[in-house]
């Protein structure tokens, strides 16, 4: 059974929002009582919160549906629907959310962090509030609206100060065992960790978090071993460390040469990823979202220490000695170290406490993970027409969300969405472009598009309502 998720895809629906009422209060003595039909209550929102005490997606990869609950229609006496229950999902922190597309929408990092990832819909308006000094007594309430509905893929991306790299079995999880307290899964067979290990370690008065990363053999940002599922969790870390495996039996290899081909993975990984961040989070970038660990640099720039690693092996002790210069002569600071006899650990661990306390003193102030927002332009048009397969084609977020709040069973309900569309230019606007009487009108698109045949000679106007309920413009 899993223990660890680091990629879920999860379809959410927000709630629909209750429907208003229409009421006439009834009183003894007080015919005229007036409207007092409220309004409908708010669907649920579905909301991400970052929680520290969450360290995987797994939840939601076993319950990836996920539901609000819907609004309670408002009652007479002015008695508000009750609004929709939110539903709250916490989530790791680094966790990255994206559209189906790949467009990311939000990088959540920090205790508390919150995204609306489908925002409930409104109540619909009770004849209380409906009512004006032409329409004093509205016979009809407005419908309540649907919530947001989608699917979002969830990443998450390992908030660690330390990533450990490179093969399977070089000792990246006996390290980790050995210098913190956690108890990952051990043996000497590769691929033996099938997910990242997280433990923290204390040098004196410095703490910090390290993290292997499993799979990682040639190929692996290709899609070879498990490196290509596991490669987002070094984006975060301030500090690589190569964990050199100089006890190996395998013919092919040693340190330096493992070295190279880590490396050209890692390599080949920030391209791929540098290509798809400008092909398909341009605005996220732009905006500013995601910039919390820019201070860490490019993959390549981040600082390096290598391990060299099993030395409690006199065969390997050997090789280490052999290797270091060769190292220590591209630059690299090396340590030979053995997870076994703990030999080495104690110097590792506080020259990798002073390079984390150098990266977090220049790093900015944590905040919280930054949202994409993409304002409308101002002077955005309310609505668009266009003849389309032989009819006009209204579209525009006022006249399609005026649609789904009408009960087309009402026929003053219908003519009020008539003066709604003829204040907003609708009918000047078929006028323009020719549309005669009888001529067919779509408004929106799919299931929910509502058509009609456009009668231009109907004038707008509460003088026209009829009986209670009813529209005399319907009749004429």
């Amino acid at each position: 059974m899993a223990t660890f998720v680091d990629r879920v895809v999860l379809h959410v629906a927000a709630g629909k929002g209750g429907h208003g009422c229409a009421s006439v209060h009834r009183e003894k003595f007080k015919p005229l009582g007036g409207p007092d039909g409220a309004n409908g209550g708010r669907g649920g929102d579905v909301i991400l919160v970052v929680d520290p005490n969450v360290t995987s997606l797994i939840e939601y990869h076993y319950s990836p549906h996920r539901t609000a609950g819907n609004g309670k229609p408002g009652a007479g006496g002015l008695r508000q629907g009750a609004n929709g229950a939110d539903v709250i999902l916490p989530v790791p922190s680094g966790t990255v959310v994206k559209t189906e597309d790949g467009e990311v929408l939000a990088d959540l990092v920090g205790a508390g962090t919150r995204l609306v990832l489908a925002k409930g819909g409104p109540g619909g308006l009770g004849n209380a509030a409906l009512a004006t000094t032409k329409r004093k007594a509205p016979g009809f309430a407005l419908l309540g609206e649907p919530g947001e509905s989608g699917q979002f893929v969830l990443e998450l991306k390992s908030v660690a100060d330390v990533a450990l790299v490179g093969y399977p079995s070089a000792g990246k999880s006996s390290l980790v065992a050995a210098m913190s307290a956690a108890k990952p899964k051990i043996a000497d067979y590769p691929f033996t960790t099938l997910v990242p290990n997280l433990g923290v370690v204390t040098a004196d008065n410095h703490v910090f978090t390290m993290a292997d990363v499993p799979g990682l053999i040639p190929g692996a940002s290709e899609g070879r071993g498990l490196g290509h599922e596991f490669l987002r969790h070094v984006e975060r870390c301030a500090v690589l460390v190569h964990v050199l495996d100089c006890a190996t039996l395998e013919p092919d290899r040693d340190p330096l040469s493992d070295l190279d081909v880590i490396e050209a993975e890692l390599l080949a990984y920030e391209n791929a990823l540098a290509a798809q961040e400008r092909t398909a989070t341009d605005a996220w970038i732009g905006s500013g979202a995601g910039t919390q660990f820019a201070s860490l640099g490019r993959l390549s720039e981040r600082p390096r220490l290598v391990v060299l690693n099993k030395i409690d092996v006199p065969e390997a002790r050997e090789l280490a000695e052999l290797v270091r210069s060769d190292l220590e002569a591209r630059g690299l600071r090396v340590f030979e170290v053995s997870a076994v006899s703990r030999e080495g650990l104690r110097e590792l661990a506080f020259a990798l406490a002073r390079i984390v306390e150098q990266a977090r003193a220049q790093r900015p102030a944590e905040e919280p993970g930054r949202l994409v927002i993409r304002p409308k332009a101002v002077d955005a048009a309310p609505f668009t027409l266009s003849f389309e397969d032989g009819h006009y084609v209204v579209r525009g977020t006022k006249p399609e969300r005026w649609v789904r709040q009408t009960d087309f069973s009402v026929d003053e309900a219908v003519g009020y969405l008539a003066d709604r569309l003829n204040r907003l230019g609708v009918e000047q606007a078929l006028l323009e472009m020719g549309a005669h009487e009888g001529d067919e009108v779509v408004i929106g698109d799919g299931d929910d598009a509502v058509v009609f045949d456009w009668q231009p000679t109907l004038s707008s106007g509460a003088e026209h309502l009829g009986p209670r309920g009813s529209d005399d413009r319907l009749y004429s």
